[in-house]
């Protein structure tokens, strides 16, 4: 059995220190998915290395959004992003080819 060497398990868990996520605060046993409920407030929790501690409270998921991925925020209001190019002309390759039907056959026919 190859087991992977301590060493480069230390680094792998070092390398999460530090990541956030959000964790929706609903009642009961509801889902818990983002898209489920973008109104709910949603605790978010940082991960210190072995365990996930409180980090701070969002009100929405699109404040959630700002707090986990400020990164976004700023690279979009910042460029457009690149210009669409135009279609080339041709049907391409995911196309499929448009079948001839054959004629439909009476049952008068060939008996």
């Amino acid at each position: 059995m190859d087991e992977e060497p301590l060493s480069e398990w230390a680094e792998r868990r070092d390398a999460k220190v530090g990541q956030l996520r959000a964790v929706p605060i609903v009642s009961g046993n509801s889902p818990k998915g983002s898209h489920v409920s973008p109104d709910a407030p949603r605790a978010i929790e940082r991960w210190n290395g072995y365990a996930w501690e409180p980090y701070g409270f969002a009100t929405s998921l699109a404040e959630t959004k700002r707090v986990l991925f400020p990164e976004a925020n700023t690279a979009a209001a910042s460029s457009p992003g690149p210009a669409r190019q135009p279609l080339a002309p041709g049907r391409g390759r995911h196309r499929s080819r448009r079948r001839l039907k054959a004629p439909a056959r009476s049952l008068t026919e060939g008996e």
